[in-house]
């Protein structure tokens, strides 16, 4: 696919949420220098750009796109007039409407803000080739170029980062688990261990949602500093986290469960006149090289609603029987 071409999805969503934009043979869309903040998404007919500078005009057809760097960054100058070749039918994503997005399609959009931008390095780099005796345009290239690695680093972190706790969430751990073989270290086990918080509810309830928020953020605050470089903690949601390790054997497994806890025991939080205690209860086990995440994740809960059954605050971690699984991430 090349690489202005959008996929179904993506061609779709970007119909959807923007506004058309009729165009006659000839007219022009931009001009060289305009200020922008819109991308266009040709739906049918061609728009040629034209770049000049001997550089070779690029025409663009149904189900591809232009103008992506300023939506990136917005009010950018133009670097190529935009003219319809024949009749077309485009439709126009503006900056607060593509930001508006990275909330609620922001997987589609990291995917396709990171596609573009390797396209836009390759393009920019042939495009400083032939203007390097302008060095004004050189220098405004380049930075147009940081700004938009700046934004898709920062669409990435926000895709796979949980915003209260600064853990990976659902979707960092998606993204882990799909590159766990290239992740492992030799001569090690693979553990599992969900936490989840002793009556979160109650403390909610009782304390308020800030408070609760705190336990949460302090839970998180244990999780990193028991975890080795190559473990992985995460929230999963609500008061529910995981934690994976890359472990020796499974009594190592159970002094990390061990210190996660005591540590989390430890913690007190000033309520008023009072102070407030926090428990977790722990399970897991070793995950079994045969099974995958969601049969890891089955056999954990069941070896933490165990101890949530005996009151809680405890651990409970052994063997996983291994079982046949898919491969999707839940």
């Amino acid at each position: 696919m090349h690489p202005r071409q959008l996929s179904a999805a993506e061609l779709d969503l970007f119909i959807r949420v923007g506004t058309p934009r009729d165009a006659a043979g000839g007219d022009l869309i931009f001009h060289r220098g305009e200020q922008g903040r819109s991308m266009f998404v040709v739906q049918s007919g061609q728009v040629r750009l034209q770049f000049g500078d001997s550089v070779v005009d690029k025409l663009i057809g149904p189900g591809e796109f232009f103008g992506e760097l300023a939506l990136f960054i917005g009010n950018h100058a133009r670097v190529a007039n935009a003219i319809a070749s024949e009749p077309s039918r485009l439709w126009v994503v503006g900056h607060d409407t593509f930001s508006a997005l990275l909330d609620s399609e922001p997987r589609l959009l990291a995917l396709f803000m990171q596609r573009s931008f390797a396209y836009l390095v390759a393009s920019e780099q042939q495009l400083i080739a032939n203007l390097r005796r302008r060095n004004e345009d050189l220098m405004v290239t380049l930075d147009s170029l940081r700004q938009t690695q700046t934004q898709l680093t920062t669409a990435q972190r926000l895709v796979q980062t949980d915003e209260l706790t600064g853990l990976c969430n659902r979707r960092g751990l998606s993204i882990y688990l799909d590159q766990l073989q290239q992740r492992r270290l030799p001569d090690t086990l693979l553990g599992l261990l969900l936490i989840d918080v002793d009556h979160f509810k109650q403390i909610n309830d009782r304390c308020g949602h800030l408070i609760g928020d705190s336990v949460l953020k302090a839970i998180a605050d244990a999780l990193r500093e028991a975890a080795a470089a190559c473990d992985m903690p995460c929230r999963l949601g609500g008061d529910e986290f995981a934690f994976l390790a890359q472990i020796a054997s499974l009594d190592e497994l159970r002094a990390r469960a061990d210190r996660i806890a005591a540590s989390i025991r430890a913690l007190s939080l000033p309520i008023g006149a009072e102070t407030l205690r926090i428990a977790v209860s722990i399970g897991g086990g070793l995950c079994p090289p045969d099974g995958g995440w969601t049969a890891w994740y089955s056999e954990a809960d069941t070896a933490l609603y165990g101890v949530k059954g005996n009151g809680g605050d405890g651990i409970n971690v052994k063997h996983m029987d291994a079982g046949r699984d898919s491969p999707a991430f839940c």
